[in-house]
């Protein structure tokens, strides 16, 4: 892990855990030094933590890890920034949000740096639980639980996630009448729990147990022994909230609490709880929770003869199978764009694999000549062209065998190509032949670049070979007569034994 990876993981775990203002400081100052996608993670975390808007710092965070090569971080940041507008309203273009959660998802497993693939996975999941999509969402926790270390105290907090996921879950199908799926939502958040308690580990493990804990405690209310799981959620609870857990955190075990306390034979005090419940519900508690302590206060009046609860527990649960529907349909959508995206990623993998050259990576022929066609319909452009033809290859080939001649040209292309800036194309056009064109750059600057990349090949190790490079430039409608030109030069380079940069003296097109 790099230090920098190391940096973030710290200021993030001090943003999410009460000191929010000093990671922010220490990210920004970190900014001031460079451009980095973990850094602006950091800060977008930092902000929304202060109650801050972060959308700026994830559309600066997207550029950075564009610019790093990132997957995992640009993969976070779309995947944030998806989650911040579903949870505010702030979406004006839902369908833009959810192609922004899949290509996430999708991208994320090509991150193989720990930090940035966990970050990563875990706002995808976030995404997806806003959208109520549990079955999107419980995959990405169990690659992040394989991602840690045992004896990380992630381990535990991902576990419970899970439980919580399948809570959830069975919360909203209580609401349609799905009893039965319900209950197996249940088991399996309480097995989720379960190992949560018994991998608790770390500064924070006794909170990790207590959170499992009171989670599974919460999973046995509708299945088995609800007078214990009524007085086990009650135990935790205030356990809890002698900690100082906010209520948000605790108010989806509300109801939980109330069907134990029911199915106990104790109403009165299952009616008094979600009283209680109810008057204190949270602003942030989320529909779902908000829906599902309503409804069990509605289930306990109307169990008294209670015609207004009767008559809104018709209506809340009317509206309960319409939100499920609505869940479904955006699962069905997730599904098509899924689909979709992968389709077309494989489309243009098959394309750029189409126009490199399988030994060295870099372009081949076809797509050279492409992007000379490309160039020609700006004809006024300033472009230049590099030929450059590999020295003592057959020495290699002769002496090291054809391996040793694959080998030695991968070196080349690498060393070559790291010469050129982005807008630059190189290509191998023949058995040991390379070009480049470099659009808007001079003749002069053209040759800096030309002996930069004799010089890389000439300090390969254990590789005998040079380059001899011709150089010419012209504008974009003169590019063939410039190649041809500069084809000449390379050849007198050659001439004089090789190794060197020759610049094409005749002027191909008055400017």
């Amino acid at each position: 892990m790099s230090d920098i990876a190391r940096q973030v993981a710290r200021l993030l775990e001090r943003a999410q855990s009460g000191h929010a203002r000093e990671a922010l400081a220490e990210a920004e100052a970190a900014l001031d030094e460079g451009d980095r996608a973990g850094m602006h993670f950091v800060r977008a975390v930092a902000l929304e933590t202060l109650g801050q808007d972060p959308i700026p710092a994830l559309g600066l965070m997207v550029r950075a890890a564009a610019r790093e090569g990132s997957p995992g971080w640009r993969a976070c940041a779309l995947a944030s920034r998806a989650s911040h507008m579903l949870r505010t309203g702030g979406a004006d273009d839902p369908d833009a949000v959810l192609h922004d959660l899949v290509t996430a998802e999708i991208i994320a497993v090509e991150e193989t740096e720990p930090i940035a693939a966990v970050n990563a996975r875990v706002a995808v999941a976030i995404g997806y639980f806003e959208l109520r999509l549990y079955e999107l969402v419980g995959p990405q926790y169990d690659i992040t639980y394989e991602m840690s270390p045992p004896g990380s105290g992630n381990r535990a907090m991902w576990l419970y996630n899970q439980a919580e996921v399948h809570l959830f879950w069975a919360l909203e199908l209580y609401q349609i009448g799905e009893v039965a799926a319900a209950e197996s939502h249940t088991a399996e958040a309480e097995r989720y729990a379960l190992r949560a308690a018994e991998e608790a580990d770390g500064p924070d493990a006794e909170a990790w147990r207590e959170h499992a804990l009171l989670a599974a405690a919460c999973a046995k209310a509708d299945r088995h022994n609800p007078s214990g799981a009524a007085a086990e959620i009650a135990h935790w609870l205030t356990r809890l909230e002698e900690r100082g857990v906010g209520s948000t955190a605790l108010a989806f075990s509300r109801p939980f609490h109330g069907v134990a306390l029911r199915r106990s034979g104790r109403s009165d005090e299952a009616l008094q709880v979600m009283e209680r419940a109810v008057a204190a519900l949270p602003p942030d508690a989320g529909w779902l929770i908000e829906a599902a302590t309503h409804r069990t206060r509605a289930v306990l009046l109307a169990a008294r003869g209670s015609a207004d609860a009767a008559v809104g527990l018709t209506y809340g649960d009317t509206l309960a199978r319409e939100l499920w529907r609505q869940r479904l349909r955006n699962l069905q959508t997730v599904a098509a764009m899924k689909s979709l995206e992968l389709l077309r990623i494989q489309h243009d993998q098959a394309a750029r694999a189409a126009n490199l050259d399988a030994l060295t990576g870099v372009a081949n022929r076809g797509a050279f000549d492409l992007a000379v066609r490309k160039a020609q319909q700006r004809p006024d452009d300033l472009v230049t062209v590099l030929l450059i033809d590999t020295d003592k290859f057959k020495q290699i080939n002769d002496t090291g065998g054809h391996a040793a001649g694959d080998a030695a040209l991968r070196d080349i292309a690498t060393a070559l190509a790291g010469q050129l800036r982005d807008a630059d194309l190189l290509a191998r056009v023949g058995g040991d032949e390379f070009a480049a064109l470099l659009p808007g750059v001079d003749a002069a600057e053209a040759i800096v670049i030309a002996r930069r990349m004799a010089e890389a090949v000439r300090h390969l190790p254990d590789c005998p070979a040079t380059v001899s490079i011709g150089v010419a430039a012209a504008h974009a409608a003169d590019l063939p007569e410039a190649l041809r030109r500069a084809d000449q030069a390379m050849y007198r380079v050659k001439r004089r034994g090789g190794d060197g940069v020759e610049e094409c003296a005749e002027r191909i097109r008055a400017a």
